[in-house]
């Protein structure tokens, strides 16, 4: 548990100085003209050695910009295996820079057996095509020497159903 802690705050670290760094030229960012939030319920398939059905929430920011417009999204939801009575909860984050570019994310993961739970991290690198998202990762879980009916590898393909969208104007000084 000692070690979780210690990965967690490094992953805190890592995501928090890509928040607050400026551009490649030194000089802060500037914000969007338009930033849109969408929010909506996801419902997906994960395979791995295992298959799981993922159900959950996913709220999005997009800044509109000409170059490199950039995704946030922070999900939250949980998946469950009908052969092996698995049941799983994750929350996570991705973002994707560029129009074309991979997405880049993380997921806090519990998972239970009912009778064994096994916590840990999941690293994502997937690509996002208008409402699908197939991403691809690793469960980096606690030990456990009989609760072992997880996927370690998986590949996963979410539907996001976009039923809330904002949008939001900067404000332009006047001259």
């Amino acid at each position: 548990m000692k070690n979780f802690n210690y990965l967690l705050l490094a992953l805190l670290l890592v995501f928090s100085s890509r928040l607050f760094a400026g551009n490649e030229l030194g000089f802060p960012n500037k914000k969007p003209l338009v930033s849109i939030f969408k929010s909506g319920p996801y419902l997906g398939l994960q395979r791995g050695k295992y298959t799981n059905l993922e159900f959950g929430y996913e709220f999005q920011r997009k800044a509109v910009k000409l170059i490199k417009p950039t995704i946030h999204a922070l999900n939250t939801g949980f998946d469950y295996n009908l052969t092996e009575n698995v049941l799983g909860f994750s929350i996570g984050y991705w973002q994707k820079r560029g129009r074309l570019d991979l997405t880049y994310g993380a997921n806090l993961v519990y998972k239970t057996d009912f009778d064994q739970t096994r916590i840990g991290i999941a690293p994502t690198l997937g690509y996002r095509i208008s409402i699908a998202h197939l991403q691809v990762g690793a469960n980096l879980l606690t030990k456990s020497d009989d609760f072992k009916n997880t996927n370690t590898f998986f590949v996963s393909l979410r539907v996001v159903m976009i039923n809330n969208r904002n949008f939001k104007w900067r404000k332009r000084k006047r001259i």
